[in-house]
């Protein structure tokens, strides 16, 4: 759920009082946060973050684009790790179909279809 229109979007305090601090310096280090739910405003566009993401901190640099935006969307809190290994298997067959020696006829994963049954047999369709 959204914030309301009328209250102005929410800034950690103590985020602001370090935006405060170095505005009027060059080459400044990077601002280590907690606050992931602060929205980003103009004042931030220019400085670099360290958001935390439950484990580490992730550096970020904010640029024009990512202002009305939260810190914490740019900073993952879960990594993903892979599929299952079926599909690391169907992946690897995919690949080596892929390296076969050139001419040679790649190899089928099809079934070969059943042998047809003969007229007078019990199993054929009237």
């Amino acid at each position: 759920m959204s914030r309301s229109v009328w209250k102005a979007p929410y800034v950690d305090p103590s985020l602001l009082k370090k935006i405060d601090k170095l505005k009027g310096k060059t080459n400044t280090p990077p601002i280590k946060t907690w606050a992931r739910n602060s929205t980003i405003i103009p004042e931030f566009v220019g400085h670099s973050f360290l958001i935390h993401n439950g484990k580490k901190f992730i550096p970020i640099k904010i640029s024009e684009e990512m202002v009305g935006h939260k810190l914490g969307e740019f900073s993952p809190t879960r990594s993903f790790s892979g599929h299952t290994p079926a599909d690391k298997k169907a992946a690897q067959n995919a690949t080596s179909s892929l390296t076969t020696a050139p001419g040679a006829a790649p190899k089928s994963s099809a079934p070969t279809q059943p042998p047809k049954p003969k007229e007078g047999s019990s199993n054929g369709k009237k």
